[in-house]
């Protein structure tokens, strides 16, 4: 009888069961299991797993502190979880459980935290909110990847529990965009802003003049932009930023912890601006636009005065702009300036940085200079770069000089992955994912000083590209190795166990809408499992 009765009650749990499926149409969900707390990208500097998950429900509330900042990030997150989950999830400084953010003093630097999972909630602690808004970065990472979505998804939403302590190795973790070679608008720069806030990115670097197009308004030299910034390469319309929209994007990119570093690029690179004002030039005749893609011809006039007020003229309108501390001054590929004549410029141009109160970043061509004290030299070289030139860089790191790592065979998001691949260029080399993974920027140039690099930076060249879907195509799946590299640290670098990791960071990025290359070194599909 007894044996009756459980036979009967399991038909009818059957029979429901049967019944559910019947009304939403679809099979019974198969049990979910939460992302493993190291299966992030950057890896954190320390894992401990253990005890329940956390589930995000209706009743989830993210709770802040009273601070602005906190409140802030509380947003930021509500706004990436309530399309796809349907949940109200109120910011509130009120109540228990949750996802709590906190600021609160302890070994966090800058920008680390520390991530808290267990059934009863989350809690991600920091020291500053910058460190918050990476952590929440990472429990984006540890939620499903339609977490992304735009519209609502049947989860459910589990955080593993456990534990994660986390701080960057580097202070300087960059990627930048050329905006001149081809022009990208307000909204497409914040696309990548956004993009590149996933993996903690938190330097932009905005080539903002080139032979091909100034990209910002000057009011006391108005044709840099109406007339220089008019065209691009293959004679494209071109475009400019007002201060208006540069404005946007530098509170954008505030909004997501990334501090813009503009560059405006001389004295080669100048074209644009040789083409816009007659006088910039030695001869005193202006040259023609330029939309092709050669460089190393365009110099402006080092012995003129009025290069030099051109400059502090630029130069004080876009520190008065940019609230970050840097200022990029290039001086790359200066063919057609004697080394005489570059010297005598970067020593005129250095001070006017410095008078607008920002610091000095320039490539590392810099070092045939003297750098002021404090400048950053970006080091673009290849493995094969003379020994010469990387010892002149070397002996200006030992003089004080910081670097930034940005070897062009290595992190040249423009590079071709292959010789197949539609987009980029070659001239340093095919650069496939685990070439641009798989070195040591610590290591990388031989008898630096400790401390002497400041972090490293992934360029995006625009020769070839000319929208959105071409940025993300090159972008990913490379970048979020180089942010790797900036924010993990050396003795968790391994290819083995970051390409399944970088595997499984796909379908994330299907449900973000990004393109991407499907590289043939990664186990893609298998979740990196």
């Amino acid at each position: 009888m007894r044996q009756h009765r459980r036979t009967l009650r399991l038909l009818g749990s059957l029979l429901l069961v049967a019944m559910a499926a019947s009304v939403t149409g679809a099979a019974p969900a198969p049990a979910a299991s939460p992302t493993p707390l190291d299966r992030v990208i950057p890896a954190p500097a320390s894992v401990a797993p253990g005890g329940s998950p956390y589930r995000i429900t209706r009743g989830t509330h993210i709770r802040v502190d009273g601070s602005r900042e906190t409140r802030s990030v509380g947003d930021y997150l509500a706004k990436i979880l309530r399309p796809s989950t349907g949940y109200r999830l109120p910011v509130t400084a009120q109540g228990a459980g949750g996802i709590r953010l906190r600021l609160a003093d302890g070994p966090f630097g800058a920008e680390g935290y520390r991530l808290d999972s267990g059934r009863g909630g989350v809690t991600i602690t920091a020291a500053k909110p910058s460190g918050l808004f990476h952590g929440v970065q990472t429990l984006r990472q540890l939620l499903p990847a339609a977490v992304e979505k735009d519209s609502v998804q049947p989860g459910p939403w589990l955080v593993a529990g456990g534990t994660i302590k986390d701080t960057p190795r580097y202070g300087w973790r960059g990627a930048m965009l050329d905006v001149s070679r081809h022009f990208f608008t307000v909204e497409q720069v914040k696309r990548y802003i956004d993009q590149l806030a996933l993996y903690k990115i938190n330097k932009l670097h905005l080539h903002l003049s080139d032979d091909q197009g100034w990209r910002i308004a000057i009011d006391s030299w108005p044709r840099l932009a109406t007339y220089g910034g008019s065209t691009e390469v293959g004679g494209g319309p071109g475009g400019y930023y007002t201060k208006a929209d540069y404005r946007d994007i530098v509170r954008y990119a505030s909004s997501r912890h990334l501090e813009v570093v503009p560059e405006i690029d001389m004295p080669g690179h100048t074209n644009a601006a040789l083409a816009s004002y007659a006088d910039l030039n030695c001869d005193g005749v202006a040259p023609p636009l330029y939309t092709g893609t050669e460089v190393g011809f365009s110099s402006l006039c080092a012995g003129k005065e009025i290069t030099y007020d051109f400059v502090d003229d630029v130069i004080r309108e876009l520190a008065a702009l940019t609230p970050g501390r840097y200022l990029h001054i290039g001086g790359d590929e200066a063919h057609s300036t004697s080394h005489e004549d570059y010297v005598k410029f970067m020593d005129r141009v250095q001070p006017i940085v410095a008078k607008y109160g920002k610091t000095v970043v320039g490539w590392h061509q810099l070092t045939g200079a003297v750098p002021a004290k404090g400048a950053l030299a970006q080091y673009w070289g290849l493995d094969g770069t003379s020994a010469e030139e990387k010892a002149r860089v070397v002996k200006a790191a030992q003089s004080g000089t910081g670097l930034i790592l940005s070897p062009a065979d290595r992190v040249y998001l423009d590079m071709k992955y292959t010789k197949d691949t539609p987009l980029g260029l070659s001239w340093a080399g095919y650069v496939e994912v685990k070439r641009s993974y798989d070195w040591d920027p610590g290591a990388y140039l031989p008898g630096l000083p400790g401390g002497a690099v400041r972090g490293v930076e992934a360029p995006m060249w625009s020769e070839t590209l000319e929208n959105s879907g071409h940025v993300e195509f090159m972008a990913f799946p490379r970048l979020p190795g180089v942010a790797e590299l900036g924010w993990s640290s050396a003795g968790s670098h391994d290819w083995e166990r970051y390409k399944g990791r970088l595997a499984a960071q796909a379908e994330r990025w299907d449900a973000l809408g990004v393109t991407w290359y499907r590289s043939p070194q990664v186990p893609w599909g298998s979740g990196g499992r």
